[in-house]
């Protein structure tokens, strides 16, 4: 079962900015082949920091407001968020290696 959360610009406050955790937000769309290739990974990392991270994707054509207000102008782009604020962030596909660093470094 997927512990990804689906986040759009309704509930993004709620499930992003107000958690209790640190969380991996992924700003993606159906159209995007990089997206694809990054979406396993993503998932992969729900499961294994279960508990201590929350992980959200946002689909950017559904959630326009929340990608504008972020800045996102191209996807995939990954925010990772702590205490409400923006700790850091990786335009493209990157590899999980890169985002394990950086969610370390935020837990």
């Amino acid at each position: 079962m997927s512990q990804v959360i689906e986040a759009n610009d309704g509930n993004f406050d709620g499930e992003v900015l107000e958690a209790k955790v640190p969380v991996l937000v992924d700003f993606t769309a159906t159209w995007c082949g990089p997206c694809k290739k990054l979406a396993p990974i993503v998932e992969e990392l729900a499961n294994e920091y279960e508990g201590r991270l929350k992980v959200v994707k946002v689909d950017v054509d559904t959630a326009r407001a929340t990608a504008a207000k972020f800045g996102v102008m191209s996807v995939p782009t990954v925010f990772l968020f702590k205490g409400g604020q923006v700790q850091d962030q990786a335009v493209g596909s990157r590899p999980k290696s890169e985002l394990i660093q950086k969610i370390d470094a935020v837990l």
